[in-house]
């Protein structure tokens, strides 16, 4: 196992696309990371998120009915502790500049950033442990 995996750590995923939680799962477990769960809308995220304690939240800008920003906003109020990496479509100065502020450790562009994910997620679990 890579230097970088030598403790275990918990990863919910916040996104409203199917296919991308498909992938983001995929890319995350060859990585050796474990998805405990995901969610499509805000408060479903809120309540699995406070329900399963993670080290880090996998976030989308876009939900159904709602916006990552609601859960980032929720969860750091209730549980300071967990990390949020931001990976979005929606990847403007903007929307950088709002979740960086709201408490997120990391914001990457789905389309040009996919790769760094991996190691996005494990860098902001090490901030928690």
């Amino acid at each position: 196992m890579p230097e970088s995996h030598r403790f275990k750590f918990k990863v919910f995923l916040a996104e409203d696309s199917a296919l991308i939680r498909e992938r983001v799962c995929g890319l995350l477990a060859a990585g050796g990371i474990t998805v405990t769960g995901h969610a499509a809308t805000p408060q479903s995220a809120i309540e699995g998120i406070l329900a399963s304690s993670p080290d880090v939240v996998v976030l989308d800008v876009q939900l159904e009915g709602g916006s990552g920003l609601q859960v980032l906003r929720a969860v750091r109020h209730a549980a300071p502790d967990i990390a949020f990496v931001v990976f979005s479509g929606n990847s403007g100065p903007a929307y950088r500049k709002l979740y960086l502020g709201a408490g997120a450790e990391t914001f990457l562009d789905k389309s040009t950033q996919f790769d760094q994910l991996v190691q996005a997620v494990t860098n902001a679990s090490q901030h928690v442990h």
